[in-house]
């Protein structure tokens, strides 16, 4: 079995900077693609960022140049670093993992959720 574990949500104002954390801990032999997602009340859940095992990574046009998504694969852990933060952020964030199990199983694993509001 497998938990992800995110830590780093928060409060913060407008135009501020919080930085979450999600890390990957049980039978995991690799990981693929590592992601993180949002859904504000009353809306989807939406791809927010996604980076893949080489370091390759794609943004939702409303993150572009405000957030960064990295990892740490000795770690197993993933990070969103989000500055100029918008009130339209406020969301419960949740991270995603590809996780490579044992006889190269591939399972899809997702972190609890975190919550980040941004006051205007």
């Amino acid at each position: 079995q497998v938990q992800l574990v995110e830590s780093g949500g928060g409060l913060v104002q407008a135009g501020g900077s919080l930085r979450l954390s999600c890390a990957a801990s049980g039978t995991i032999f690799s990981i693929n693609d590592m992601g993180w997602y949002r859904q504000a009340p009353g809306k989807q859940r939406e791809l927010v960022a996604h980076i893949t095992s080489g370091g390759t990574t794609n943004y939702a046009d409303s993150v572009k140049g405000r957030f960064t998504i990295s990892r740490d694969n000795a770690k197993n852990t993933v990070y969103l670093q989000m500055n100029s933060l918008k009130p339209e952020d406020t969301a419960v964030y949740y991270c995603n993992a590809q996780v490579v199990q044992i006889y190269l199983v591939i399972n899809d694993y997702w972190g609890q959720g975190t919550q980040v509001t941004v006051s205007s």
